[in-house]
């Protein structure tokens, strides 16, 4: 390493609300060197995002307020450059061009009003200042580096038309486009599949090598952390609470906080186990064993809590017989189609009351519309489908309307499925008025706070926007939405993939005290084997529309049948357990 590329001291921020200041960042001081991967660790809400945005000044004015500090940047790497004190102008120059982003949530990011290609060659354009071809040129072959099908077709796509991860793919052509000199990943894998995460990651290390390129990689993946990162520092409200080499973090973590995180991950835990929360860490004394001092806090820990036994031979809840959704992708001059994307071709499967039932497949592989069909979001091309023994296909709209409270869908992309103009709260409890449950307004608020703190959440956030929170807290309002009717059929489409793993791990054990409780059936669909092995009991693998194989979770997961299956499992980020 030749020395330092970017170098936090003293910084701080603090956010003015009509509460008062919530300070964001307490005096951080962190350094990334020329060709260092530093990975930045912590909860939802933690400080992690805030603190990538502030070095690209993009949070918002005058809310945001700067406690003095300073960013340097040695874009030479010599001559020191304090981002605080540029203006707007010299702050263009610099984003997107020696330092770039990749954002979070792609589709918030994307504009939906133009083409996907375009977006990237603007930023090409903008920078380079080569000509409107070259630079068209230039976009497809990023589009091929990132492992995007059919190029050339997704540079004249829009971003609705692509799935979650290719959007993210997208993103991340558009953040290399320039050769950056200091690259900031905020959760650049959230959206991907085990196979293309493996290929970015592999992508991100081999720029970080042959352009000598910094990078500040912010996730909730350990997995990853291990497989990317040479150093990483831990965030806990807005302070660095540890940081250290990644082998010694995983082997030897000091702080209590460290050691719940490192042990709320699902591949640590026996299916149904519940999983321990950071909380149940943070009095942890030093010399004793965590494990005893958990079992102590937790004592539901001792009892082996398994999650439904598979139903082979119980009660189908959901019957799936030849579905098929073919989009058209070419018609002749008279408008018959003759050629299609077939996203759902020829599946068959049950799905039996009680259980959970993994979805598991690579990004553009139809796992979305498979669920948003069940649900008839998306009207199938053919085939049946059988909920409680009512053909779905042949509802009217009206009968469609009264079924909505029964069966529920968990999002892949909060923002998008939240109004902004509308409060948490509001939207919460808009379906229990939609459907007439709890007539009073009072009744509703009561069980709108219920929902949020279930979700860890609070009662004070009820009036606040989807704007004010994390990408992590959006996605437990989504969650909270979906569970207040009390469903008995929900599909989530990759519903804990944005949060990080302690609140993922409190999300899961909510799932499973729910199922207990309530008794509803469950599509799980998501990229993380590990997360699937451990909520499911049954594991669908799907590729190209296609069914792939279907079975017992631990069977799947130790023992796949199909390549495909032992591909995805080979993909997955091995990291230091």
């Amino acid at each position: 390493m030749a020395g330092p590329l970017l170098q936090i001291k003293n910084f701080g921020i603090d956010f003015v609300t009509e509460s008062g200041r919530l300070t964001a960042l307490n005096n951080i001081s962190l350094e990334v060197n020329q060709g260092e991967i530093v990975a930045i660790v912590g909860e939802s809400g933690s400080g992690k995002s805030v603190m990538a945005l502030s070095i690209l000044q993009l949070l918002p004015a005058p809310s945001a307020q700067y406690i003095p500090g300073e960013i340097l940047f040695f874009p030479n790497g010599n001559t020191a450059l304090d981002l605080l004190t540029q203006s707007t102008i010299q702050m263009e120059k610099i984003r997107g061009n020696q330092i770039a982003m990749i954002f979070q949530e792609p589709m918030s990011s994307l504009n939906p009003v133009f083409t996907c290609g375009d977006q990237v060659r603007e930023a090409i354009s903008l920078h380079k200042k080569i000509p409107g071809y070259e630079a068209k040129t230039q976009t497809i072959e990023l589009f091929a580096r990132v492992k995007l099908p059919d190029p050339t077709g997704i540079f004249n796509r829009y971003p609705h038309q692509l799935s979650g991860g290719q959007k993210q793919r997208v993103m991340i052509a558009m953040a290399i486009s320039c050769n950056p000199s200091l690259l900031i990943c905020d959760e650049p894998t959230t959206a991907l599949d085990v196979t293309a995460q493996n290929s970015i990651l592999e992508l991100i290390k081999e720029l970080q090598r042959t352009n000598n390129m910094g990078v500040i990689f912010i996730t909730h993946d350990f997995g990853v952390v291990a497989d990317i990162a040479s150093r990483a520092v831990v965030l806990y409200k807005g302070n660095i609470v540890e940081e250290a080499g990644v082998r010694e973090l995983f082997t030897h973590p000091n702080h209590p906080y460290t050691k719940g995180l490192l042990n709320c991950r699902p591949v640590l835990h026996r299916k149904g186990e519940r999983l321990p929360v950071v909380t149940d860490f943070m009095g942890v004394n030093e010399s004793g064993e965590m494990i005893e001092k958990l079992r102590a806090l937790n004592p539901r820990l001792d009892r082996e809590e398994r999650g439904p036994k598979n139903k082979a031979e119980g009660e189908t809840l959901v019957k799936v017989e030849h579905l098929c959704v073919w989009h058209p992708l070419k018609k002749t001059f008279l408008g018959k189609p003759v050629e299609y994307l077939k996203a759902v071709d020829d599946i068959s499967f049950e799905v039996y009351e009680g259980e959970t039932l993994g979805l598991v497949g690579e990004s553009g592989s139809g796992k979305t519309t498979l669920g948003r069909c069940l649900l008839r979001l998306i009207n199938p091309t053919s085939g049946k489908i059988t909920f409680n023994k009512l053909e779905l296909n042949s509802l009217k709209d009206e009968d469609l309307k009264k079924l909505r409270k029964k069966i529920q869908i968990i999002f892949q992309d909060p923002y998008s499925s939240l109004n902004p103009r509308l409060t948490i709260g509001s939207a919460i409890a808009e379906p229990l008025k939609v459907h007439h449950i709890l007539p009073l307004q009072t009744q509703r608020r009561d069980k709108v706070i219920e929902l949020l703190e279930k979700v860890n959440l609070k009662a004070e956030h009820f009036y606040r926007y989807p704007h004010e929170f994390s990408g992590g807290q959006r996605q437990r309002i989504v969650i909270a939405r979906a569970l207040a009717l009390n469903p008995s059929f929900i599909v989530c489409d990759e519903s804990v993939s944005a949060l990080d793993v302690s609140v993922q791990a409190q999300v899961l054990n909510l799932f499973n005290d729910l199922k207990k409780e309530f008794g509803f059936t469950v599509i799980f669909i998501s990229h993380d084997f590990s997360v699937v092995r451990y909520i499911s009991d049954r594991i669908l693998v799907i590729n190209k529309g296609k069914m792939e194989e279907i079975g017992p979770a631990e069977e799947i997961y130790q023992h796949p049948k199909k390549e495909y299956t032992k591909k995805l499992l080979a993909s997955i980020p091995k990291g230091i357990v």
